[in-house]
């Protein structure tokens, strides 16, 4: 990719050698030397062996963590190949039951945060298994069976966790919406499960609001077909539970013995749905087997946590990470549950960080970039000396933000850029414990991941931009698609440009020395003059220019015409897009990328539009750049910013005369 250098960007920090002998990844490395009667003395020798050998490597997770597989099952995966792979055929399992089995009765299981000055709630393990068996106990009471749908419409509480575990134990499936979340996406992801429960709240809590969402669940109770029973959460409003629900209280209050049902390692656990920008969001189900042998890995291996410490992951409870953190259960371990937004007041992510004593830390990156730039300096207002290790997911972290990291917030942390999310509720590429951090590359890939960079060809290239691609199932990878039962869309969205190999659409670079970069969405591509350019070089960039808030970059094949690359602008505030700042955008994208980087146009733009999950609407802006209506284009209850989109649409009638509507 034009721009790249050929040498690594400097190294910001390296492990010590006493940290990486204390770590809980060199202890499994340790087990597994006796285990296999072979050295093993990094990562990279761990990731070799992983996807040489990748049945025997995940039986050392099912060892090593004794998860309770039952026998008899006689192979580790069948042998078809993806999306038709099954892993431990006859094995049966539950997820809750190996979620609740590791905390110790007194310790905190869940931290519960609320922005500004909100009251901090603390839940021990033996609360949350009696909360648990009881809700599991009304559930099977309101007749609740294995394979029955419980839907959700909560903000990242106890009342989400206890609800998801419940809904486990008795062998039903979950399926949650957060509460951002309006009426017509909450109803079209929803309602493809039919639910037979659903929990909801009245509200959530943001930016100093509180969010009145009684008329979502008014909707969900009018349009969910097959619906029996509705548990309401008075959690913002304290209204009185209207008299045709049941409160949850009510439905917490009657001890019930914590009996878990034996499922299959592939039942369906919970449905993840895309972001559904630009269609029916897609409904990714995910098996009770895979989430916890991935999440055992990832929690033990890659965040390294142990019985009594804590992870706090910024999140709600629409996104992936919310599901990927409850993983921090199956080690024994703490979760911070933070409801509201992270800038309110500024830096108060970071405040919450201090004030729970976190280790680990979760963030997307935007929330980094965001906190910079109220010139809020964390470490010099709060005591953060028990954070060793923030992942940063959603899209890759600038390089400028490994800096500001460093600088205002500890010099003595493992940054871990990651990327993986919905599809496999985990990450593909990461950091490890024996990884250097260097500014914009990650790590490398991680345990069980038998990742490449392939070509057009279907060849694996290094040290060359080419698709992320997957070659060897994992088992976190969906089960299926919901309401797909011949899996015609499971091959369509995964495996239609080569079959049996996972594609998962981002552009990225495997270098020579391990690490790895992604570069963005493949489906936003940018194609200069034949080169291909990715949307994370201009990003990077920009973020270092403190006129600019945000940005957003498209590139269109207009027909009959030539190739449109234009760059959209947002300014912080007290700056326009003068000529000034249009001049210093050209000259430092020429000279600090290449000339191929210089844009078309530069527009001033009242915002960027993003999914719910908030990640940048590359692709539908493309799309109505390219002439597609804005209704075929966005789903507008999957974004942000309906407003912003509609402005994009305007302006390409205006541009290309594409259609507004």
């Amino acid at each position: 990719m034009a721009g790249e250098h050929p040498q690594p960007p400097e190294v910001l920090w390296a492990p010590s050698d006493e940290r990486i002998a204390a770590s809980a990844l060199r202890e499994y490395l340790d087990w597994l030397e006796d285990r296999e009667g072979r050295e093993f003395r990094d990562h990279d020798a761990l990731w070799a062996w992983s996807v040489a050998d990748l049945d025997r490597s995940w039986t050392s997770i099912v060892d090593y963590y004794e998860i309770g597989l039952s026998r008899p099952w006689a192979q580790v995966r069948t042998t078809e190949a993806m999306p038709r792979t099954r892993w431990f055929p006859g094995a049966q399992l539950n997820w809750a039951r190996e979620a609740l089995r590791h905390g110790r009765d007194d310790q905190q299981a869940l931290v519960c945060v609320r922005e500004g000055d909100g009251p901090t709630r603390h839940v021990t393990y033996t609360e949350l298994r009696r909360s648990v068996g009881a809700l599991a106990g009304w559930l099977r009471r309101a007749g609740v069976r294995p394979g029955d749908r419980v839907a959700a419409y909560l903000p990242n509480t106890e009342h989400a966790v206890i609800g998801v575990l419940a809904t486990a134990a008795v062998g039903a499936v979950w399926v949650c919406c957060a509460p951002d979340f309006g009426p017509d996406g909450t109803v079209s992801r929803l309602s493809q499960l039919t639910p037979r429960v659903l929990i909801a709240t009245d509200g959530y809590h943001w930016n100093g609001r509180t969010v009145d969402r009684s008329d979502v669940v008014e909707s969900l109770r009018e349009n969910l077909t097959g619906l029996t029973h509705v548990v309401s959460v008075p959690y913002a409003f304290g209204r009185p539970v209207p008299p045709d629900t049941v409160s949850w209280d009510e439905a917490i209050a009657t001890d019930a013995a914590l009996d878990f049902e034996p499922v299959e390692f592939s039942h369906p656990l919970w449905v993840l749905f895309t972001s559904g920008t630009t269609g029916r969001p897609k409904g990714l189900v995910h098996g009770h087997g895979g989430i916890t042998l991935e999440g055992s890995k990832w929690a033990g291996l890659y965040c390294g946590l142990r019985n009594g410490e804590r992870i706090f992951a910024c999140t709600t409870t629409g996104w992936a990470l919310w599901n990927m953190q409850l993983g921090a259960l199956l080690r024994g371990a703490s979760m911070v549950l933070y409801e509201g937004s992270p800038g309110h007041p500024a830096g108060a992510v970071w405040a919450a960080a201090a004030d729970t004593s976190t280790e680990v830390m979760l963030l997307g990156a935007a929330v980094v970039t965001a906190t910079a730039k109220t010139g809020v300096s964390p470490r010099a207002t709060h005591d953060l000396s028990r954070l060793r290790h923030l992942m940063v997911s959603g899209s890759a972290l600038p390089p400028a933000g490994y800096h500001r990291v460093y600088q205002h917030v500890s010099p003595d942390l493992r940054i871990d850029s990651t990327s993986g999310g919905t599809d496999i509720s985990g990450s593909f590429v990461g950091s490890n414990e024996y990884a250097v951090v260097r500014a914009g590359r990650i790590g490398g890939p991680l345990a069980g991941v038998d990742c490449a960079a392939w070509d057009p060809d279907g060849s694996p290239v290094i040290d060359e931009v080419g698709e992320l691609v997957v070659t060897a199932p994992m088992p976190s990878m969906p089960v299926m698609l919901w309401d797909d039962p011949d899996h015609t869309r499971y091959i369509g969205a995964y495996f239609d440009c080569w079959p049996g190999v996972w594609r998962h659409g981002d552009w990225t670079t495997m270098h020579s020395d391990g690490s790895v970069t992604i570069h963005g969405r493949s489906d936003s591509t940018l194609n200069r003059q034949g080169v291909r350019l990715g949307s994370s070089d201009f990003y990077d960039l920009l973020d270092t220019m403190p006129e600019i808030a945000e940005a957003l970059v498209v590139g269109v094949d207009r027909p009959e015409s030539d190739y449109w690359l234009g760059l959209f602008v947002v300014t912080t505030p007290g700056h326009t897009l003068d000529e000034a700042l249009r001049e210093r955008i050209v000259c430092a994208l020429r000279t600090r990328l290449t000339p191929r980087h210089v844009p078309d146009d530069i527009v001033a733009a009242p915002a960027v539009p993003h999914t719910l999950n908030g990640k940048k609407l590359e692709v539908p802006i493309k799309n109505m750049l390219s002439g597609m209506p804005l209704a075929q284009a966005v789903t507008m209850a999957s974004v942000d910013d309906p407003d912003a989109v509609a402005w994009y649409a305007e302006f390409a009638a205006h541009r290309f005369g594409a259609h507004p509507r």
